[in-house]
């Protein structure tokens, strides 16, 4: 599968940019993304009842769609949807007494509710799924595009990656000590050794190909496994690598999912200090927080790298002699969900 364009909202300036623009230091648990103007691409009546996953998702679809409307099917991960929405319909219920209520919110709180508006604009009649499998959403996303395209059943697929930062959500998950705290600054994140991490939300799009493009950013593979040990994430990690014909001195970069969570970053640094010793580390959760379809957000800042375009320096976690062509992706979700992404530049 190859990239042939990608689109971004995020907490950082992502949209609109070729890589990062700048910068943004957060001092808080909560990344908010920095949303466009969306007019350009959703008509006001139909904004004005969104809610903020689906114009993220809507947004960032229709602006890759406006030069790549050809599409066979679409693609989507979203495990928690437009969760607030859902959260106001259920209060509607109590607050009504199950009587009357504004669909409204009832049409929008699905996770499948961006795919299937952006279906309707673009008249889109092919495959459309959407992946709600926690923090696996997006490697089950695009492990699915990899056999449509490997099956000869689509040539070029829109794949997302959307969630939004729930209020309501974070009260709930707060409870199992998903989040830190104490407002803590990002660029101490990795330092914090405290339970929990940071709350983010956002939207990463890309138009896959089954040809070669321009960009030539190629995803080779993707995997996944729940609930390992060390040992079977170790071994996972040498299958991978050997089905792709490739061993760990081929992997120019890793991009690592390193949260701030004293309970599980042991994951990432173990790899890091004993698998890939001499490779670029590059992390992003500092940069936009954590979520289940996070790695989504790591390959679209993968294939940023890959094409030069600029990431500020937060994102370097450590650097190598290597020359960036060939980038392996690892991201766990609390040490529950553990996926792998190879992504490389096949036109260095």
């Amino acid at each position: 599968m190859y990239i042939k364009e990608s689109y971004c909202i995020s907490p950082q300036n992502t949209f609109d940019y070729e890589g990062i623009n700048g910068y943004t230091s957060h001092n808080e648990i909560r990344y908010y993304a920095i949303e466009p103007d969306y007019i350009k691409y959703i008509p006001k009546g139909l904004l004005r009842r969104m809610g903020k996953a689906v114009r993220m998702g809507v947004g960032s679809g229709l602006h890759l769609l406006q030069q790549n409307s050809e599409l066979d099917g679409i693609v989507m991960a979203s495990t928690n949807g437009a969760i607030e929405d859902c959260f106001k319909f259920l209060n509607q219920m109590i607050d009504y007494e199950e009587g009357t209520l504004t669909p409204t919110h009832f049409v929008q709180s699905t996770p499948n509710a961006p795919a299937g508006q952006l279906a309707m604009m673009n008249k889109t009649t092919g495959y459309n799924i959407t992946h709600v499998s926690a923090g696996l959403a997006f490697e089950a996303a695009l492990l699915d595009t990899k056999m449509l395209m490997d099956e000869r059943a689509a040539k070029t697929i829109l794949l997302g990656a959307v969630e939004e930062l729930s209020e309501c959500h974070f009260v709930v998950n707060d409870k199992v000590r998903h989040f830190k705290k104490e407002d803590i600054n990002a660029n101490q994140l990795f330092e914090s050794n405290t339970e929990g991490s940071v709350y983010g939300e956002g939207a990463a799009y890309f138009i896959l190909s089954d040809s070669p493009t321009e960009s030539a950013i190629k995803i080779l593979d993707v995997d996944q496994i729940t609930y390992p040990d060390q040992q079977d994430i170790d071994n996972l990690m040498i299958r991978f690598l050997d089905r792709n014909n490739f061993t760990t001195a081929d992997i120019d970069a890793v991009v690592v999912g390193l949260s701030g969570d004293s309970r599980f970053d042991h994951r990432y640094y173990h790899l890091i200090n004993e698998m890939y010793k001499d490779q670029w580390i590059y992390t992003y959760k500092n940069l936009v927080g954590e979520y289940p379809t996070s790695s989504g957000f790591a390959t679209w800042m993968s294939y940023q790298v890959l094409k030069n375009n600029p990431i500020p320096k937060e994102a370097i976690f450590r650097t190598s002699e290597k020359k960036v062509n060939r980038i392996l992706i690892y991201n766990h979700f609390y040490d529950k969900n553990h996926g792998m992404i190879l992504i490389e530049n096949t036109n260095p």
